[in-house]
């Protein structure tokens, strides 16, 4: 399991407490102990070897700070004021490590003391760290004012954690281009510039006939057999032939080896036509199962849709995969309800409980091509729940993401593909926002609620939100 590191500034400002920062900077760690066990999360901090009781006040702390914070690697920067906090150490890491998420949090007060003076002025001091970042222009996530131990601020942290994980995973991304996009489907078209120089993004193609050459080429039966014994296990797979399971194997293990050789986190795919025209299959359920295994798939070479995968992969800490969809209609009597489908794409972990998955020839196939027994869909309904629904697009340079939520409802519809019907608050204005904002038919659903999670990372990633 990958691990996020989050580097944590417990900032002291004397003549303060400083027994009770502390006390508070102890039970931040305790706090936090075991949810980031849990999520494999790491939180770097000073210990009493590094600076003075291992409290951040003032520039040679600052300094070493840094040092630590580079020498682990962390992914965020969590400053918290245990008092007042000085505020030039408390961000001089963020101010030195450009492009970190940072996270604020001020702590609450305790008791006065004895003599009815205050012991931190948290309260007060986190003003000042706030305008130190603001007056840098440095992007930040402000928390609250809390004492560790209550919910929201674990919460928090967590969701701050994934941010950093989208972050992460997405400056410097490295994303396969498996063929040409579909002649006529410009939405699909991308300009690779931006990429480059807004996210350090790497596009690394490879021709249908090399990945073609490859899988006719071959070795390792037992590794082909492995994955078709898989596919066997784990779908109703009568419609098709052992031929095409075949090739569906062979082309699973081709495209996941491209991907371990290059360093992929995700990959656009040509799907059609050269897949059913010269290979013979579709490539729709070798899709679902490649997003399955963490390499994000998106269909029609959608490059801008696998990042969006990405991010939503991301989002979840890699614990949850999202199903690639086009919004195709409304439902015939159901308000505020669209059917997210596709061909037959989605991972398998998403099928509903007791809903077989069917492997079948492609629809459009069996109408155009005529074909029998040829394998291009793993068919099923959607397990139903809460959803988030993302798609980023990019025109003249700038990046937009939109952001709205779902849920999926339970049908008894026998329908083609993967599948499902999704209830949105307002239908009309979601449609609307679409074809405003230059959104295309394909998006990204997943399972969960990570609007608000989405909306942080366009925030440091400068990705204006379309919120709906």
């Amino acid at each position: 399991m990958e691990r996020i590191r989050l580097g944590f500034v417990p900032a002291q400002r004397d003549p303060f407490d400083e027994n009770w920062a502390l006390k508070m900077k102890q039970r931040v760690l305790k706090a936090l102990d075991p949810v980031c066990k849990e999520k494999g999360i790491e939180i770097i901090y000073p210990d009493e070897s590094l600076t003075k009781r291992g409290l951040v006040r003032d520039d040679e702390d600052a300094k070493k700070i840094l040092k630590l914070f580079r020498e682990k690697d962390v992914d965020g920067i969590v400053i918290g004021t245990m008092t007042f906090g000085d505020e030039l150490s408390a961000i001089y890491a963020a101010q030195n490590m450009p492009g970190i998420p940072v996270l604020l949090f001020g702590t609450k007060e305790g008791p006065f003391t004895e003599d009815g003076n205050r012991r931190s002025d948290s309260f007060c001091g986190t003003l000042s760290v706030a305008s130190g970042l603001y007056r840098r222009k440095i992007p930040f996530t402000f928390l609250g004012i809390v004492f560790p131990e209550e919910r929201i601020f674990v919460e928090k942290i967590v969701d701050f954690a994934r941010v950093c994980s989208i972050v992460r995973g997405f400056k410097g991304a490295r994303i396969g281009l498996v063929g040409p996009r579909p002649e006529q489907f410009e939405t699909c078209a991308i300009n690779e510039h931006p990429l480059i120089e807004r996210f350090n993004q790497r596009i690394i193609q490879i021709s249908m006939a090399d990945i073609f050459s490859r899988a006719n080429s071959l070795k390792g039966k037992e590794e082909i057999s492995r994955v078709v014994n898989e596919i066997k296990e784990r779908t109703n797979w009568e419609e098709v032939s052992e031929e095409t399971l075949d090739k569906a194997a062979r082309l699973e293990i081709v495209l996941k080896n491209f991907a371990q050789e290059r360093n992929l986190s995700g990959m656009g795919i040509q799907c059609w036509p050269a897949m059913e025209e010269i290979y013979g299959i579709s490539p729709c359920f070798t899709l679902g199962r490649l997003t399955e295994q963490g390499i994000m798939a998106s269909c029609e070479v959608d490059i801008h849709g696998a990042l969006t995968m990405l991010v939503q992969y991301l989002a979840h800490l890699k614990r949850r995969v999202p199903h690639f969809i086009d919004f195709t209609i409304q439902h015939q009597s159901r308000e505020n309800t669209f059917l997210a489908w596709h061909c037959g794409n989605a991972p398998w972990s998403l099928a509903a409980e007791g809903c077989p998955i069917r492997l079948r020839p492609h629809s459009i196939q069996e109408r155009v091509f005529g074909r029998e027994k040829t394998m291009g869909t793993g068919e099923f309904q959607l397990k139903s729940g809460e959803i988030t629904i993302n798609r980023l697009v990019e025109y003249e340079g700038k990046f937009k993401m939109l952001i709205t939520k779902g849920r999926i409802i339970p049908s008894k519809d026998n329908l083609r593909g993967s599948w499902s019907w999704v209830e949105v608050p307002d239908l009309d204005k979601l449609y609307r926002t679409l074809v405003e904002e230059g959104f295309i038919h394909h998006a990204s659903i997943i399972h969960g609620d990570i609007s608000e999670i989405i909306a942080e990372f366009c925030k440091f990633m400068n990705i204006q939100t379309i919120i709906v």
